[in-house]
C-alpha cells in the first residue's frame, strides 16, 4: 500500500486538512508571518529526523543544477502559498479558506496540460470543472 501514489495522495489530503484546522486555531494568537515561520522551522526540523532516520542523504554535487534550480522555485512558490494562507486563516474561516486554496487542484490540471504536456480525458476535465465550481461555492455559500 505505501507504493501506491493514491495512498500517499489520500494521506496528503489528511495532513492538508488538519493543517487547515491546526493553522487556524494556531495563527489566533499571532502575526500570520510569525506562524508560518514557526510552522517552517518545525517542517525543517522533522525533515532533518526523516531523512537522517531512512539514511538518505546525498552529497549536493550529485544533484543537477536542473533538480536545484525547479526544487528551489518550488520552494519559493511554496513559501507564498503558506504566507497567504495563513494570512487568509487568520482573517477568514478555515472552512471557506480551505476550499479556495484547494482551487490549486484546478490550476495543477491546467498548469499540467500547458507546461507538462499531460493529457485529461473528458471525464477528468468534468471532474476537474466540478471541482472548480464545489470551491467557489463553499467558499461563497
Amino acid at each position: 500500500m505505501t507504493q501506491s501514489w493514491a495512498f500517499w495522495a489520500f494521506l496528503s489530503a489528511v495532513f492538508a486538512a488538519l493543517t487547515a484546522i491546526f493553522g487556524k486555531v494556531g495563527v489566533a494568537g499571532v502575526n500570520s508571518d510569525l506562524a508560518t515561520l514557526i510552522r517552517t522551522v518545525v517542517i525543517f526540523l522533522v525533515l532533518i529526523g526523516i531523512v537522517t532516520a531512512t539514511g538518505q542523504w546525498q552529497s549536493p554535487s550529485n544533484i543537477s543544477a536542473k533538480t536545484w534550480v525547479f526544487l528551489g522555485l518550488s520552494g519559493i512558490a511554496t513559501g507564498g502559498s503558506w504566507i497567504a494562507y495563513y494570512r487568509a486563516l487568520k482573517i477568514g474561516d478555515a472552512a471557506r479558506v480551505a476550499p479556495i486554496d484547494k482551487l490549486s487542484i484546478v490550476m495543477v490540471a491546467i498548469f499540467a496540460a500547458i507546461f507538462l504536456g499531460e493529457k485529461l480525458s473528458l471525464g477528468a476535465w468534468t471532474g476537474v470543472a466540478m471541482i472548480g465550481a464545489g470551491a467557489i461555492m463553499v467558499a461563497i455559500f
